[in-house]
């Protein structure tokens, strides 16, 4: 048996805010599905980022996060911190370096990308 990567879901009390500010940054759309639930489609991306509604968000770092790519890291950090992002931390490891983010509900996630 295979699996396959078909959607990544984050909880989130306000989810039609915070799926329409992760649409934008990667370039999809955000349609609402019954319920409080929101997916973001990406043209030519085998999977979907999700949005559901829950009371109770689990508080702390998430368990599972983002890795993204950009081939200008620095530029792509601060179009994401203009856009609402909140910067964590950086690492490096040689020429391999990734800043941690947080998007506006506090989800954190990697931007990775090489000197």
């Amino acid at each position: 048996m295979t699996l396959t990567m078909d959607m990544i879901t984050f909880d989130t009390a306000d989810p039609g805010p915070l799926a329409a500010w992760w649409a934008e940054q990667v370039g999809g759309t955000s349609t609402a599905e019954d319920g409080g639930f929101y997916v973001v489609h990406i043209d030519g991306v085998g999977y979907r980022l999700a949005f559901q509604k829950v009371e109770d968000p689990t508080p702390g770092k998430n368990r599972i996060h983002l890795d993204l790519s950009a081939t200008d890291l620095d530029a792509e950090v601060q179009r994401l911190l203009a856009a609402g992002a909140e910067q964590v931390d950086t690492h490096a490891l040689g020429d391999f370096r990734w800043v941690v983010l947080a998007d506006p509900q506090g989800n954190q996630f990697c931007v990775a990308g090489e000197h």
